[in-house]
This record gives C-alpha cells, structure tokens and sequence, in this order.
C-alpha cells in the first residue's frame, strides 16, 4: 500500500521556523520526485517545492526561493522541507505527493500519490 504522511505543521508567529517531513512508503522512492504543494482557504493548490529522487535535482517557487530547503534521506525514504522566514501568507494546508515527472512538478496532474496533509499557521 502507497503511503505518504506529513509531518511537522503547526502554530508559529511570523519569522519562526518549521520543518515538515514526508514518508513515504510503498514504491520505490528512488524513482520518484517528491514534491510539496500548499493550499490556502479558497485558494488553489499550488506546487511551492520539488526534489528529485533519483538525482537530488530541487525547484522551488518562487515565493519561497531563498526562505524554503528541500531536502531528503533516500535511506528513510523521507524528504523535509525547512520552512524559515515565515510569513502570514504561509499558512495553508501542506501536502507532499509523489511524481515520476519532476520537471513537470508544478502540475498536479502529473502526481500519482498525495498525501493527506498537515496544516501550516502562520501568526501576525
């Protein structure tokens, strides 16, 4: 059974920091990119970062370059996503999901598995 569950969401004043992580298990996660995408109230789901799990490659979204790490430990077969600098506009639901395309990783369509979730509050 396919399984990706997120990790690591929460309540946290503006500026702070968190760290979501995402297992996986159930494919072979060597030949799939994980991505995460976000989703706000009445807003669209939208990819804010990727990384390949074959070669490392990462992408990032351009309104989290430079305050968002993609990372993983093929070995655990999760990948984290260091969330720092973060602001009110952060706050959302947190999804990872699981593509064999990872240069296609902004495209839902593209994702075969998804996981359930982890809510992300970002406080004023």
């Amino acid at each position: 059974e396919v399984q990706l569950v997120e990790s690591g969401g929460g309540l946290v004043q503006a500026g702070g920091s968190l760290r979501l992580s995402c297992a996986a298990s159930g494919f072979t996660f060597d030949d799939y990119a994980i991505g995460w995408f976000r989703q706000a109230p009445g807003k669209e789901r939208e990819g804010v970062s990727c990384i390949s799990g074959s070669d490392g490659r990462t992408y990032y979204a351009d309104s989290v370059k430079g305050r968002f790490t993609i990372s993983s430990d093929n070995a655990k077969n999760t990948v984290y996503l260091q969330m720092n600098s973060l602001k009110p506009e952060d706050t959302a639901i947190y999804y990872c999901a699981a593509t064999r395309y990872g240069s296609r990783w902004r495209i839902k369509a593209w994702y075969d598995y998804w996981g359930q979730g982890t809510q992300v509050t970002v406080s004023s």
